[in-house]
């Protein structure tokens, strides 16, 4: 099955490789970008943490986007508690607080940028991923009339860390967007499709559009497009059984674990002896009602390395 997933990645990155290549005019593409460090700011996306918000599986593979960025480049990415550099934490906020979840002890997004500029500098060799948005997406969605425009504040909230890490010195910034939340299995749930597709919406051309004049230094990796594809056509992404409907864990959390309520299931408390019965994760794009099994982590995570390889 891992292989199957890689196949699927490498041709999407394959594909986006030689779409530069046409609209460069050029026959050949050679990687500059050897990263000497990749660090990573954001929310469950990019948490590598012990909590990870997936299924945590047996299999000994790569689980989280960002980490399987960090691979594909030949370099670790490991949680702050653990002496490493990746800051991101399931359920953060990008500038406001409590968290998503009702925790005010999560580091924002803002937060951990303070955290790393205050014992770090970024080099020119240095990868940064960062990301953010679905946490302030569910907790807007506390107030129904208002969670649009706390998207679109969201959105430039994101934009302002990201010219405060080019300031800061860094050259090579991946900045990747939410996925489009009313493909998720919350959305149908709760009937709010269409109001969380204007909030992913929003928050997406916010963020874009404030990042226009970074071009040099700054790559908009578009997660909702490629995403779009996968929960379209499933088996083509996951193989026959694949299937965006519902999710494979069974971990209810009887607190507000992944922001969307209690008695809900929380994929950070999912591992094999938690799944549900008779379903393969390796088939399944949702782990919970928000986020990704791994196979999906790992197939957005290939997608997201071909886009940052054939640009730097």
């Amino acid at each position: 099955m891992t292989g199957f997933w890689l196949r699927r990645a490498a041709l999407v990155a394959a594909c986006a490789c030689a779409a530069l290549l046409a609209a460069c005019g050029s026959s050949t593409i050679e990687s500059q970008l050897q990263p000497s460090r990749v660090v990573s700011f954001g929310d469950a996306l990019s948490d590598v943490g012990a909590a990870r918000f997936t299924a945590k599986l047996s299999d000994g593979n790569l689980s989280i986007v960002s980490e399987q960025v960090a691979a594909s480049y030949g370099r670790p990415l490991t949680p702050t508690s653990a002496g490493g550099l990746g800051f991101a934490q399931g359920n953060a906020r990008i500038t406001a607080k409590p968290d998503a979840a009702g925790n005010s002890a999560t580091l924002t997004v803002t937060e951990q940028i303070d955290a790393f500029l205050a014992a770090n500098t970024l080099g020119p060799n240095d990868l940064v991923l960062i990301n953010g948005g679905t946490s302030d997406i569910v907790a807007g969605m506390a107030n129904t009339a208002t969670v649009v425009a706390t998207a679109q504040q969201a959105g430039r909230d994101l934009a302002t860390q990201v010219r405060r890490l080019v300031a800061a010195g860094a050259k090579h910034v991946a900045v990747l967007n939410v996925y489009n939340l009313s493909k998720s299995p919350w959305a149908t749930a709760t009937g709010q499709g269409a109001l969380l597709s204007s909030a992913s919406r929003q928050f997406n051309d916010t963020l874009k559009l404030a990042l226009l004049d970074l071009g040099d230094t700054v790559l908009y990796v578009d997660i909702e497009g490629y995403m779009n594809l996968v929960t379209a056509a499933p088996t083509t992404h996951l193989g026959t059984g694949g299937t965006a409907t519902g999710f494979v864990c069974n971990s209810v959390d009887t607190g507000n674990g992944i922001g969307i309520g209690a008695n809900e299931v929380n994929s950070a408390l999912c591992t094999s002896a938690t799944l549900g019965a008779g379903l393969d994760p390796a088939k399944h794009v949702f782990a919970d009602k928000l986020y990704f099994t791994p196979a999906v982590n790992r197939l957005v995570g290939v997608f997201a390395f071909g886009q940052i390889h054939a640009r730097w």
